[in-house]
């Protein structure tokens, strides 16, 4: 690492370190809306709204960590606490459709088969990142997002929403669009800042802290939106 990049990261007003306290600040706010609304529902979707707050309260945390270690200039501890982030908030992101599913009959079998498919897609990313083959890991981790990607559009989880139909098929169709296009800037972050993978194409972006930045906004917006979808739905189902 050079020392331009640790006197950016080091730098209180840096757009990595602004982004990191923004989002920290923003999913700390989100999880207190969505833990002080929980008497206003049924039983029934209070669950579905605890999720969409454990998600933005462990994604907070964890944010809080990542800009310390960018303020000392770690960028190794950075990608480590990401990944510690997303191997608890993605699959229970991914819980989140079969709870809104149950309607329709969903299966327990569903959310395991996208909690797997999600920890896949994330160890073998971690592992692309950490200096292992980062082609051959990451083309197994995306290819566990697009079974992902077909189970939610087109699998069983589709067919669900479609049982359901009204408001669950609705927010289901939403939740898949923060999948599709939200998630896509994580498998085009690995793609751009990870060596050997199409001969270092994150110099094409500039440096490796613009991912950052886009992954810090696109954290808060796929994260705090995915529990917005879901606060929604539990507004409408409970009225």
């Amino acid at each position: 690492m050079t020392n331009s990049t640790l006197l950016i990261l080091g730098d209180v007003n840096s757009p990595v370190n602004f982004t990191f306290f923004i989002g920290c600040m923003a999913m700390m706010a989100a999880s207190a809306f969505f833990f002080l609304s929980l008497n206003q529902f049924d039983k029934k979707w209070r669950t579905s709204v605890l999720v969409s707050g454990l998600i933005t309260f462990i994604a907070a945390v964890h944010y809080m960590y990542m800009r310390d270690a960018a303020m000392a200039g770690d960028v190794m501890n950075i990608t480590a606490f990401r990944y510690v982030d997303w191997i608890l908030t993605v699959p229970l992101m991914c819980v989140e459709f079969y709870l809104i599913l149950k309607v329709a009959g969903a299966k327990k079998s569903l959310m395991w088969r996208l909690i797997f498919l999600s920890v896949i897609m994330l160890v073998t990313g971690y592992m692309g990142e950490s200096g292992y083959d980062a082609v051959v890991w990451g083309t197994i981790s995306g290819l566990a997002y697009f079974v992902i990607v077909y189970e939610i559009w087109l699998g069983g989880a589709a067919k669900l929403a479609k049982e359901a139909g009204g408001d669950v098929l609705h927010a289901h169709k939403i939740l898949c669009w923060f999948v599709l296009v939200g998630w896509a800037i994580y498998p085009i972050g690995y793609m751009a800042g990870t060596a050997g993978w199409y001969g270092d194409a994150g110099l094409f972006f500039g440096m490796e802290l613009d991912m950052q930045v886009l992954y810090n906004i696109a954290d808060a917006i796929n994260k705090i939106g995915f529990g917005l979808v879901v606060y929604s739905l539990a507004v409408k189902k409970t009225a």
